[in-house]
């Protein structure tokens, strides 16, 4: 029985520890200020596609609710340290998604997730990819840059306009990959594209960041109308960034509203409602702190293990990892 061995090796755990220095020393450099905040959260995701562990918390009552759940990202809790004045801040920690499991993708991984006030996601799309250039750097490599809207990527790869094609015109793009279609939504059809379509294709040795999503994939970023193109449709001020075939990093410029923010979670909830899936108590607090003033700004979330996993020339992210889900 050997799976008491790391499934990483000893050169890619020394890697991980470069790595995490070198971010540390990144953004030292730019006076962004690294914070800790909690894993466990009296509040949960409200995101469809994301599934949360939920524990309960077996001490005195006066401690708040006792369904927990382990956090997916720190980013409602670093939001209220913006509300609260904080400035320029970032974490660097472990976060936990349930049913993740598979040569990308570990139920408990480390994130970099980061602000910055006064910046919109064009601005933060700079030190974003500077930060993976760093990376690159660690192991003697480096990445070409591309930069176009999430409706060039489409019209240009797929011959096919994301903002206007219906779902019959979504899913022949397709092609040959088949899927189950039972409870798929446009939005769905439009990530399968770029995950069987785009995805595959990309060079490995190169950069491309994809902005200015559709507004029905805002999550939690403002919305504009796109008055740059002749058929204008409304987006939302969202980047990813990915090297090579792998979505590395996915950013905002962060809605600071309030009210639309409880919709949008209550849109959501009814989503996992008509899913039949949990439902995780809003963050009221975050709302709070969204009611109090968020100042404008930027942020953004990377998956540190994705990036060793393209340093390392993996597709496995086992080897990243000191001890797989299997192992741990």
């Amino acid at each position: 029985m050997n799976d008491w061995r790391p499934s990483a090796t000893p050169g890619a755990l020394r890697l991980r520890a470069r790595l995490n220095a070198a971010i540390r020393a990144f953004f030292a450099a730019r006076d962004v200020l690294e914070v800790e905040t909690p894993i466990l959260s009296q509040a949960g995701n409200s995101e469809p596609n994301i599934a949360t562990f939920a524990l309960d918390f077996s001490g005195h009552v006066d401690a708040g609710s006792r369904r927990r759940w382990l956090r997916t990202s720190p980013e409602y809790p670093l939001k209220r340290l913006l509300a609260a004045g904080i400035g320029d801040c970032y974490e660097l920690g472990r976060v936990f998604r349930d049913g993740e499991a598979g040569g990308r993708h570990n139920p408990e991984f480390t994130m970099i997730e980061w602000y910055r006030v006064g910046w919109d996601h064009l601005r933060l799309i700079d030190e974003a990819v500077a930060l993976v250039q760093a990376a690159l750097a660690l192991a003697e490599r480096q990445a070409a840059v591309e930069r176009t809207s999430y409706r060039a990527l489409y019209r240009t790869r797929l011959g096919i306009d994301p903002m206007r094609a219906d779902e019959r015109e979504l899913r022949a793009a397709l092609g040959g990959v088949e899927v189950d279609p039972a409870g798929l939504r446009r939005d769905d059809w439009l990530d399968l594209l770029m995950t069987h379509r785009i995805q595959p294709q990309l060079p490995t040795d190169a950069i491309l960041v994809v902005h200015d999503y559709p507004a029905s994939q805002c999550m939690l970023a403002r919305v504009r109308e796109d008055d740059g193109d002749a058929d204008p449709a409304p987006v939302a001020e969202r980047f990813e960034l990915y090297l090579g075939p792998l979505e590395l990093a996915n950013g905002y410029h962060e809605l600071v509203d309030a009210g639309e923010q409880r919709r949008r979670f209550e849109h959501e909830l009814a989503a996992r409602a008509a899913r039949g899936l949990p439902q995780p108590a809003l963050d009221a607090r975050m709302l709070a702190a969204l009611q109090h003033g968020l100042p404008d700004c930027a942020g953004v979330a990377l998956g540190v293990d994705r990036l060793l996993m393209a340093l390392l020339g993996t597709g496995r992210i086992a080897e990243t990892l000191s001890f797989e889900f299997s192992r741990a």
